[in-house]
Protein backbone atom coordinates (compact mmCIF):
# COMPACT_ATOMS: atom_id res chain seq x y z
CA UNK A 1 0.00 0.00 0.00
CA UNK A 2 1.39 3.29 -0.99
CA UNK A 3 2.57 5.15 2.12
CA UNK A 4 1.28 8.67 2.23
CA UNK A 5 3.38 11.89 3.23
CA UNK A 6 1.57 13.62 6.14
CA UNK A 7 1.09 17.58 4.91
CA UNK A 8 3.56 19.38 7.89
CA UNK A 9 6.51 21.76 8.25
CA UNK A 10 9.11 19.82 9.80
CA UNK A 11 11.95 21.79 11.44
CA UNK A 12 15.04 20.68 10.50
CA UNK A 13 17.96 19.31 12.55
CA UNK A 14 21.42 21.11 12.24
CA UNK A 15 23.05 18.65 14.92
CA UNK A 16 24.67 16.15 12.05
CA UNK A 17 25.59 18.94 10.04
CA UNK A 18 29.02 18.87 9.16
CA UNK A 19 31.80 20.60 6.59
CA UNK A 20 30.64 19.67 2.92
CA UNK A 21 33.57 17.49 1.62
CA UNK A 22 34.32 16.16 -1.75
CA UNK A 23 32.41 12.87 -2.74
CA UNK A 24 34.06 10.20 -4.62
CA UNK A 25 32.26 10.84 -7.40
CA UNK A 26 32.65 8.22 -10.95
CA UNK A 27 34.21 9.46 -14.26
CA UNK A 28 31.25 12.30 -15.27
CA UNK A 29 30.14 12.19 -18.66
CA UNK A 30 29.62 15.07 -21.36
CA UNK A 31 27.00 15.19 -24.33
CA UNK A 32 25.10 17.45 -26.79
CA UNK A 33 21.77 16.43 -28.08
CA UNK A 34 20.03 18.74 -30.84
CA UNK A 35 16.48 18.84 -30.80
CA UNK A 36 15.43 19.76 -34.21
CA UNK A 37 12.53 22.01 -34.83
CA UNK A 38 12.21 23.66 -31.29
CA UNK A 39 9.02 25.56 -31.03
CA UNK A 40 9.01 28.09 -28.28
CA UNK A 41 5.74 28.95 -26.54
CA UNK A 42 5.70 32.01 -28.11
CA UNK A 43 4.97 30.29 -31.57
CA UNK A 44 8.62 30.79 -32.80
CA UNK A 45 10.50 28.15 -34.30
CA UNK A 46 14.01 27.42 -34.38
CA UNK A 47 15.55 24.89 -36.81
CA UNK A 48 17.82 23.03 -33.92
CA UNK A 49 18.44 24.26 -30.29
CA UNK A 50 21.78 22.28 -28.76
CA UNK A 51 21.66 20.79 -24.97
CA UNK A 52 24.09 19.93 -23.39
CA UNK A 53 24.17 17.73 -20.20
CA UNK A 54 26.17 15.82 -17.66
CA UNK A 55 25.92 12.31 -16.44
CA UNK A 56 27.02 10.28 -13.67
CA UNK A 57 26.58 6.97 -13.31
CA UNK A 58 25.02 3.55 -15.14
CA UNK A 59 22.52 4.51 -18.24
CA UNK A 60 20.85 1.14 -17.09
CA UNK A 61 20.34 2.63 -13.17
CA UNK A 62 17.02 4.23 -12.11
CA UNK A 63 17.44 8.34 -13.32
CA UNK A 64 17.67 10.95 -11.74
CA UNK A 65 17.35 14.32 -13.32
CA UNK A 66 19.22 17.60 -11.13
CA UNK A 67 17.84 20.91 -12.45
CA UNK A 68 20.09 24.58 -11.73
CA UNK A 69 19.13 27.68 -10.66
CA UNK A 70 18.92 31.28 -13.15
CA UNK A 71 22.69 31.66 -14.63
CA UNK A 72 24.03 28.22 -13.79
CA UNK A 73 24.61 25.05 -15.42
CA UNK A 74 24.78 21.36 -14.62
CA UNK A 75 28.44 21.97 -13.14
CA UNK A 76 27.06 24.34 -11.20
CA UNK A 77 25.51 21.32 -9.15
CA UNK A 78 28.70 19.64 -8.98
CA UNK A 79 30.64 21.28 -6.42
CA UNK A 80 31.13 20.01 -2.93
CA UNK A 81 28.75 21.61 -1.16
CA UNK A 82 25.91 19.36 -3.05
CA UNK A 83 27.24 17.06 -5.14
CA UNK A 84 29.84 16.17 -2.90
CA UNK A 85 26.57 15.31 -0.01
CA UNK A 86 24.72 13.91 -2.25
CA UNK A 87 26.33 11.34 -5.53
CA UNK A 88 29.23 9.49 -3.20
CA UNK A 89 29.34 6.13 -2.08
CA UNK A 90 26.33 5.87 0.52
CA UNK A 91 25.37 8.62 0.26
CA UNK A 92 21.16 9.76 -0.59
CA UNK A 93 21.89 10.00 -4.63
CA UNK A 94 24.77 7.71 -5.03
CA UNK A 95 26.34 7.46 -8.62
CA UNK A 96 26.90 3.99 -8.07
CA UNK A 97 22.90 3.18 -7.19
CA UNK A 98 21.56 5.55 -9.76
CA UNK A 99 21.83 7.47 -13.13
CA UNK A 100 21.99 10.92 -12.52
CA UNK A 101 21.29 13.76 -15.27
CA UNK A 102 22.42 17.15 -15.06
CA UNK A 103 21.28 19.13 -18.01
CA UNK A 104 22.45 22.74 -18.95
CA UNK A 105 19.10 24.78 -19.37
CA UNK A 106 18.13 26.08 -22.85
CA UNK A 107 20.03 29.88 -22.56
CA UNK A 108 22.03 28.27 -20.07
CA UNK A 109 25.59 26.68 -20.06
CA UNK A 110 26.91 24.90 -23.01
CA UNK A 111 23.30 24.77 -24.20
CA UNK A 112 22.28 26.80 -27.26
CA UNK A 113 21.55 30.87 -25.42
CA UNK A 114 21.69 34.28 -26.79
CA UNK A 115 25.71 35.09 -26.83
CA UNK A 116 25.80 32.36 -29.45
CA UNK A 117 25.13 34.51 -32.30
CA UNK A 118 21.22 35.67 -31.91
CA UNK A 119 21.90 38.06 -29.18
CA UNK A 120 18.52 40.47 -29.10
CA UNK A 121 16.98 38.62 -32.01
CA UNK A 122 16.89 35.70 -29.41
CA UNK A 123 13.67 34.37 -28.62
CA UNK A 124 11.96 35.26 -25.42
CA UNK A 125 11.85 31.78 -23.47
CA UNK A 126 10.20 31.19 -20.23
CA UNK A 127 10.34 28.22 -18.24
CA UNK A 128 7.65 25.96 -20.22
CA UNK A 129 10.16 25.64 -23.41
CA UNK A 130 13.03 25.12 -20.49
CA UNK A 131 11.07 22.27 -19.22
CA UNK A 132 9.87 21.14 -22.80
CA UNK A 133 13.40 21.23 -23.45
CA UNK A 134 14.50 18.95 -20.78
CA UNK A 135 11.61 16.71 -21.56
CA UNK A 136 12.74 16.14 -25.57
CA UNK A 137 16.67 15.73 -23.84
CA UNK A 138 15.60 12.93 -22.00
CA UNK A 139 12.79 10.88 -23.92
CA UNK A 140 14.35 11.90 -27.40
CA UNK A 141 18.10 12.14 -26.76
CA UNK A 142 18.77 9.97 -23.41
CA UNK A 143 16.15 7.15 -24.13
CA UNK A 144 14.95 7.43 -20.50
CA UNK A 145 11.26 6.35 -20.47
CA UNK A 146 10.90 7.55 -15.97
CA UNK A 147 12.18 9.10 -13.29
CA UNK A 148 13.01 8.28 -9.88
CA UNK A 149 13.42 11.60 -8.70
CA UNK A 150 13.43 15.27 -10.10
CA UNK A 151 15.34 17.64 -7.46
CA UNK A 152 16.14 21.64 -8.14
CA UNK A 153 17.10 24.49 -6.64
CA UNK A 154 15.85 27.74 -7.19
CA UNK A 155 14.69 27.82 -10.58
CA UNK A 156 15.18 24.48 -10.39
CA UNK A 157 12.76 24.13 -8.00
CA UNK A 158 9.86 26.09 -10.05
CA UNK A 159 10.58 23.86 -12.76
CA UNK A 160 10.73 20.80 -10.38
CA UNK A 161 6.97 21.17 -9.90
CA UNK A 162 6.28 21.86 -13.32
CA UNK A 163 7.61 18.37 -14.13
CA UNK A 164 5.06 16.72 -11.72
CA UNK A 165 2.26 18.77 -12.84
CA UNK A 166 2.92 18.59 -17.27
CA UNK A 167 4.00 14.46 -16.49
CA UNK A 168 1.86 12.93 -14.17
CA UNK A 169 3.37 9.29 -13.13
CA UNK A 170 7.02 10.09 -15.22
CA UNK A 171 8.81 10.39 -12.07
CA UNK A 172 7.98 8.70 -8.53
CA UNK A 173 9.07 11.59 -6.73
CA UNK A 174 9.82 15.25 -6.34
CA UNK A 175 12.61 17.91 -4.72
CA UNK A 176 11.59 21.49 -5.53
CA UNK A 177 13.70 23.19 -3.33
CA UNK A 178 13.82 27.16 -2.58
CA UNK A 179 10.69 27.39 -4.66
CA UNK A 180 7.38 27.18 -4.36
CA UNK A 181 4.76 26.32 -7.24
CA UNK A 182 2.73 29.61 -6.69
CA UNK A 183 2.59 32.73 -9.39
CA UNK A 184 5.81 34.90 -9.85
CA UNK A 185 4.91 37.61 -7.69
CA UNK A 186 6.09 39.80 -5.03
CA UNK A 187 9.39 40.83 -4.04
CA UNK A 188 10.56 37.61 -5.82
CA UNK A 189 9.07 38.96 -9.20
CA UNK A 190 9.61 43.16 -8.34
CA UNK A 191 13.41 42.34 -7.98
CA UNK A 192 14.29 40.54 -11.08
CA UNK A 193 12.14 42.84 -13.01
CA UNK A 194 14.26 45.76 -11.22
CA UNK A 195 17.06 43.46 -11.98
CA UNK A 196 16.32 42.77 -16.23
CA UNK A 197 15.58 46.62 -16.46
CA UNK A 198 18.59 47.94 -14.72
CA UNK A 199 20.44 46.16 -17.61
CA UNK A 200 18.27 46.75 -20.03
CA UNK A 201 18.02 50.16 -19.58
CA UNK A 202 21.62 51.11 -19.42
CA UNK A 203 22.36 53.04 -22.59
CA UNK A 204 25.60 50.65 -23.69
CA UNK A 205 22.86 47.94 -23.80
CA UNK A 206 21.86 49.16 -26.51
CA UNK A 207 18.77 46.73 -27.33
CA UNK A 208 21.30 44.01 -26.96
CA UNK A 209 23.66 44.70 -29.55
CA UNK A 210 26.35 46.15 -27.40
CA UNK A 211 29.53 46.21 -28.27
CA UNK A 212 31.39 45.54 -25.05
CA UNK A 213 29.28 44.59 -22.04
CA UNK A 214 27.04 47.21 -20.17
CA UNK A 215 28.78 48.66 -17.08
CA UNK A 216 25.62 47.64 -15.40
CA UNK A 217 25.61 44.32 -15.58
CA UNK A 218 28.11 43.95 -12.87
CA UNK A 219 26.60 46.30 -10.54
CA UNK A 220 22.80 44.68 -10.98
CA UNK A 221 24.31 40.94 -10.32
CA UNK A 222 25.86 42.25 -6.85
CA UNK A 223 22.74 44.39 -5.94
CA UNK A 224 20.47 41.55 -6.80
CA UNK A 225 22.46 38.86 -5.13
CA UNK A 226 22.63 40.58 -1.89
CA UNK A 227 19.15 41.70 -1.72
CA UNK A 228 17.83 38.07 -2.46
CA UNK A 229 20.20 35.98 -0.91
CA UNK A 230 22.71 35.07 2.01
CA UNK A 231 20.86 35.13 4.89
CA UNK A 232 20.21 38.05 7.56
CA UNK A 233 21.50 36.26 10.91
CA UNK A 234 24.80 35.37 8.51
CA UNK A 235 24.86 38.90 7.40
CA UNK A 236 25.00 40.08 10.98
CA UNK A 237 27.60 37.97 11.50
CA UNK A 238 29.84 38.06 8.77
CA UNK A 239 29.38 42.19 8.43
CA UNK A 240 28.43 43.37 11.64
CA UNK A 241 30.00 46.91 10.93
CA UNK A 242 30.46 49.27 8.08
CA UNK A 243 33.92 48.90 7.38
CA UNK A 244 33.18 44.84 7.02
CA UNK A 245 29.92 45.44 5.41
CA UNK A 246 32.06 47.74 3.21
CA UNK A 247 34.67 45.23 2.67
CA UNK A 248 32.14 42.48 1.02
CA UNK A 249 30.37 44.86 -0.84
CA UNK A 250 34.29 45.50 -2.59
CA UNK A 251 34.85 41.52 -2.25
CA UNK A 252 31.52 41.26 -4.77
CA UNK A 253 32.31 43.81 -7.26
CA UNK A 254 35.91 42.55 -7.22
CA UNK A 255 34.53 39.23 -8.59
CA UNK A 256 34.18 38.31 -12.56
CA UNK A 257 30.73 39.42 -13.78
CA UNK A 258 28.23 37.59 -15.49
CA UNK A 259 29.81 36.56 -18.81
CA UNK A 260 27.29 37.65 -21.23
CA UNK A 261 24.54 40.45 -20.51
CA UNK A 262 22.13 38.87 -23.63
CA UNK A 263 22.40 35.54 -21.94
CA UNK A 264 21.91 36.93 -18.33
CA UNK A 265 18.99 38.93 -19.29
CA UNK A 266 17.21 36.23 -20.97
CA UNK A 267 17.45 34.17 -18.27
CA UNK A 268 16.00 36.12 -15.79
CA UNK A 269 13.14 37.42 -17.59
CA UNK A 270 12.21 33.77 -18.02
CA UNK A 271 10.43 34.03 -14.77
CA UNK A 272 7.81 36.49 -16.48
CA UNK A 273 4.65 34.32 -15.99
CA UNK A 274 5.48 31.10 -14.18
CA UNK A 275 2.81 29.38 -11.94
CA UNK A 276 2.75 25.43 -11.45
CA UNK A 277 -0.30 26.01 -8.79
CA UNK A 278 -3.27 25.43 -11.15
CA UNK A 279 -1.90 21.73 -12.04
CA UNK A 280 -0.87 20.44 -7.89
CA UNK A 281 -3.78 18.01 -7.98
CA UNK A 282 -2.09 16.34 -11.24
CA UNK A 283 0.67 15.31 -9.23
CA UNK A 284 1.08 11.78 -8.61
CA UNK A 285 4.61 11.55 -6.97
CA UNK A 286 5.60 12.16 -3.82
CA UNK A 287 6.30 15.69 -2.79
CA UNK A 288 9.61 17.17 -0.69
CA UNK A 289 9.04 20.88 -0.84
CA UNK A 290 12.80 22.13 0.87
CA UNK A 291 12.70 25.63 1.75
CA UNK A 292 14.77 27.98 4.17
CA UNK A 293 13.42 29.70 7.31
CA UNK A 294 15.56 33.23 5.73
CA UNK A 295 14.88 32.75 2.20
CA UNK A 296 14.64 36.27 0.94
CA UNK A 297 12.77 35.32 -1.93
CA UNK A 298 10.35 33.05 -0.47
CA UNK A 299 9.69 33.81 2.82
CA UNK A 300 7.91 31.20 5.08
CA UNK A 301 6.07 33.54 6.96
CA UNK A 302 3.80 34.31 4.21
CA UNK A 303 1.89 30.81 4.20
CA UNK A 304 1.85 30.61 0.77
CA UNK A 305 3.63 27.41 0.34
CA UNK A 306 1.54 25.74 3.35
CA UNK A 307 -1.93 26.81 1.16
CA UNK A 308 -0.72 25.31 -2.16
CA UNK A 309 0.73 22.17 -0.18
CA UNK A 310 -2.69 21.63 0.69
CA UNK A 311 -3.64 20.42 -2.97
CA UNK A 312 -1.03 18.35 -3.57
CA UNK A 313 -2.08 14.34 -2.69
CA UNK A 314 1.18 13.25 -0.77
CA UNK A 315 3.56 16.05 0.17
CA UNK A 316 5.18 17.47 2.87
CA UNK A 317 7.81 21.08 3.97
CA UNK A 318 10.67 20.56 4.85
CA UNK A 319 12.31 23.60 6.50
CA UNK A 320 15.36 24.27 7.21
CA UNK A 321 15.54 27.06 10.77
CA UNK A 322 17.40 30.09 9.97
CA UNK A 323 21.20 30.67 12.04
CA UNK A 324 24.19 31.42 11.09
CA UNK A 325 25.37 28.98 9.05
CA UNK A 326 22.30 29.51 6.77
CA UNK A 327 22.45 31.76 4.06
CA UNK A 328 18.97 32.78 2.94
CA UNK A 329 17.96 31.68 -0.21
CA UNK A 330 21.43 30.14 -1.16
CA UNK A 331 20.56 28.38 1.99
CA UNK A 332 19.17 25.00 -0.31
CA UNK A 333 22.40 24.74 -2.50
CA UNK A 334 24.51 22.48 0.94
CA UNK A 335 22.75 19.53 0.89
CA UNK A 336 23.79 18.83 4.40
CA UNK A 337 20.84 20.37 5.74
CA UNK A 338 18.46 17.74 4.04
CA UNK A 339 20.16 14.78 3.74
CA UNK A 340 18.53 11.93 5.78
CA UNK A 341 14.85 13.81 4.63
CA UNK A 342 15.86 13.26 1.05
CA UNK A 343 17.06 9.64 2.19
CA UNK A 344 13.51 9.20 3.95
CA UNK A 345 12.24 10.09 1.05
CA UNK A 346 13.49 7.67 -1.82
CA UNK A 347 13.06 4.79 0.62
CA UNK A 348 9.31 5.44 1.09
CA UNK A 349 8.38 7.03 -2.52
CA UNK A 350 6.73 4.08 -4.41
CA UNK A 351 7.46 2.72 -7.58
CA UNK A 352 4.79 4.48 -9.98
CA UNK A 353 5.66 2.70 -12.76
CA UNK A 354 4.68 -1.05 -10.47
Amino acid sequence: MRPSLRLLTIAASLLAAGPAVAADLPTQRQGDWIAHDFRFHTGEVMPEVKLHYTTLGDPKSEAVLVLHGTAGSGASMLGPAFAGQLFGPGQPLDAAKYFIILPDALGAGKSTKPSDGLRGKFPVYDYSDMVNAQHRLLTEGLGVKHLRLVIGNSMGGMQTWMWGVNWPGFTDALVPMAAQPTEMSSRNWMLRRMLVETIKRDPAFQGGFYTSQPPSLRLANVFFGIATSGGTLNYQAVAPTTALADAYVDHALSAPPPADADDYVWQWQSSAGFNAAPGLERITADVLAINSADDERNPPETGTLVKAMQHVKHGAIYLIPASTETRGHGTTGMAKFYTEPLRKLLAEAPHLTE
